[in-house]
């Protein structure tokens, strides 16, 4: 039963976060022909209110892009729709699932963009989805549709191939990485202008499954990192790890958290850079790629107070070791954008949430988001977010 209970909780969560897709159980089905189909989604207002600089993105959510000083002016509020969103499932009759949904959210809010778009045959995943490098497990329900740093893996989409059997789930997806460098690379004295590139498809590897009170995810992905030039190819291969975990102390309380390393693969390490992704790699001087590496974790706990109601809490960070791209900076010529980089961004929230009735919530969210930075520069920032969601 408990396990039951944990099971239709985390479930609850990845619906009402921002990285869930809509719920299928509000879904409209019905038949056309011998296919079933469903359509599902939700109408979503989000509002913000910056006390301290203004860090809203599209949605609303907190930026850590430009919060590298307190600077800025204070008191904005915004509000929009962007997180609204659409989808279509349907089931051929020999067990062919295909979805296709959508949000509002593109080209920085009010087009339509693609979110999953993928089908489905005995274990046999194509087409564009979560990575397999990503896990809901620990998150903590936020109204924030970032949510925060130091989340299990990419916790995005991404075009893959993937394979599930029982707990275990292997992949091949599109890579993401970035290399930073300056203009021009020096290398056996030539110097050439840097193109990096891709050569081989990032490869995860996840397990994820529940055993009484606690479901539980780790996951595994290594990848290439290198660019080309007339003179140059180089490259290095980078990973990143994670695991998290709920537990469900009691009927009403769940404690939920994650772990994050990578080197060579910042891309994958949720929130570390500008706003999401860290550079994975640099140049040096000799024009080797030299790796970077990054760790992050949340911790979070979660109330349900009954009659609909409940209250989350929430801590996540993540810190980037620049310390030999800081030293290597100089020689190879891009001392000025290590000094902008961002080393540490840290998140605290606190929620209230309410549903008055089925397919309806509401919530209030209280934000803390800090920045520092390699040079020493920091800036903080206050928020107050307001969401209402309607299920379909």
């Amino acid at each position: 039963m408990q396990n039951n209970k944990l099971r239709m909780a985390i479930r609850a969560t990845a619906a009402v976060t921002v990285l869930g897709m809509a719920s299928q159980a509000q879904a409209i089905s019905f038949t056309a022909g011998d296919y079933d189909a469903s359509v599902y989604g939700y109408a979503r207002l989000n509002a913000s209110y910056d006390i301290d600089n203004n860090q809203a993105l599209s949605t609303r959510s907190g930026s850590y892009s430009g919060l590298a000083s307190d600077s800025g002016s204070d008191g904005h509020f915004g509000a929009d729709a962007f997180q609204s969103r659409l989808g279509v499932k349907t089931v051929s009759p020999q067990g062919v699932a295909v979805t296709v949904e959508g949000d509002f959210r593109g080209s920085g809010g009010g087009s339509l963009r693609l979110r999953h778009a993928f089908g489905e045959y005995n274990g046999v995943l194509m087409g564009q989805t979560w990575s397999n490098f990503s896990s809901f497990v620990g998150n903590t329900a936020t109204l924030d549709f970032d949510s925060l740093p130091g989340l299990a893996g990419y916790q995005a989409r991404t075009v893959q191939a993937r394979y599930t059997s029982g707990p275990l789930s292997i992949s091949l997806e599109d890579p993401q990485n970035s290399i930073l460098t300056a203009t021009t690379v020096g290398g056996n004295g030539t110097t050439a202008s840097v193109d990096t590139k891709d050569s081989m498809p990032a490869f995860t590897a996840r397990i994820e499954d529940s055993n009484d009170g606690m479901s539980y995810s780790a996951a595994l992905l290594a990848h290439q990192v290198g660019y080309e030039t007339g003179s140059n190819d180089e490259s290095a291969f980078g990973f990143a790890t994670f695991v998290a975990a709920k537990m469900m102390l009691t009927d009403m309380i769940t404690l939920q958290g994650t772990l994050s390393y990578s080197d060579g693969a910042n891309s994958y390490l949720y929130r570390s850079g500008e706003n999401f992704g860290a550079a994975s790699a640099y140049v040096d001087s000799n024009g080797d790629v030299e790796t970077i590496s990054g760790y992050g974790g949340s911790i979070g706990a979660g109330f349900d107070l009954g009659g609909g109601r409940s209250i989350n809490i929430g801590y996540g960070m993540v810190e980037v070791d620049w310390d030999d791209a800081e030293d290597d900076a100089a020689a190879a010529g891009f001392a000025g954008a290590v000094d902008g980089q961002s080393e540490t961004n840290s998140a605290v929230m606190a929620n209230y949430k309410w549903t008055p009735v089925k397919n309806v919530m509401m919530g209030v969210e209280y934000q803390f988001l800090k920045r520092e930075n390699v040079d020493g520069s920091d800036g903080d920032a206050n928020r107050l977010l307001f969401a209402a969601q309607y299920n379909f």
